[in-house]
């Protein structure tokens, strides 16, 4: 038996409805500071919940995040969502 699911949303559903994003993005639309060790030195280091990386400002390595599947990943909206240099950023980084 295959099962076939469609993501896809229902003509009368455009961007206009999403006006305060989906709840999917929250993160991304608004974002939090965390505190992170660096991965070289041990320093805490500060990172935004829509970052892929930051860098460690006293030893100066470049600690990654790994950026797990999100609905950027297939929202037909995501553009306008979180907008599209973030998009492209956050593409990017699950990429690598």
């Amino acid at each position: 038996m295959t099962c076939i699911i469609d993501y896809s949303f229902p003509r009368e559903y455009d961007s206009t409805m999403f006006k305060e994003g989906c709840p999917g993005s929250i993160e991304i639309r608004s974002p939090k500071p965390e505190d992170i060790r660096c991965q070289k030195c041990g320093e805490k280091v500060e990172i935004w919940s829509d970052e892929p990386e930051t860098q460690c400002k006293k030893c100066g390595h470049l600690n990654a995040r790994p950026i797990g599947t999100s609905c950027i990943e297939w929202c037909a909206y995501a553009k306008e969502c979180v907008g599209a240099e973030k998009l492209e950023k956050l593409r990017k980084a699950s990429k690598s």
